[in-house]
């Protein structure tokens, strides 16, 4: 497993941040699943329920980091948040995610920590890129990921 760290600004666009869309580029090509794309109009979990299991070969998973910018997203939607989405929320997606990856797929996660999709679900961590932003931001973590069953 390649284990990197590199400085970048902050972007709320993540895959704007230029070692990140390098990343994307090496690791998924130009043509991929983005389960969150920017700006947020619909959720993810819901475009992920309407495709058919192992249908898709790469996929960037970059979702809302915390409960806080979850309820955010969905009070600016006009929606409001049920007790299952605040409990399940990732696990839900990581689990769909799971079913529509196709055997041999790759997967970007972002996030604050290098959980990704995880092993019981069948994936194999291969690379994990930190990107510092300084100051008083939090790291992006980017675990690459193969579906391996």
């Amino acid at each position: 497993m390649l284990i990197e760290r590199l400085w970048s600004m902050p972007n709320h666009q993540t895959f704007k941040i230029p070692c990140i869309k390098q990343l994307i580029l090496k690791e998924l090509g130009e043509f991929y699943t983005d389960v969150f794309p920017y700006p947020y109009d619909r959720d993810g979990l819901e475009m992920l329920k309407e495709k058919k299991s192992n249908s898709v070969e790469n996929l960037a998973f970059d979702p809302v980091y915390s409960l806080r910018q979850l309820k955010e997203m969905y009070d600016d939607k006009g929606n409001s948040l049920t007790h299952h989405e605040t409990k399940y929320y990732w696990k839900d997606l990581r689990d769909q995610i799971a079913r529509v990856m196709k055997v041999g797929g790759k997967t970007i996660s972002f996030g604050w920590n290098s959980i990704g999709i995880g092993k019981t679900r069948g994936f194999k961590i291969t690379r994990i890129l930190i990107v510092c932003h300084g100051g008083h931001h939090n790291d992006t973590i980017c675990t690459v990921e193969r579906k391996i069953y």
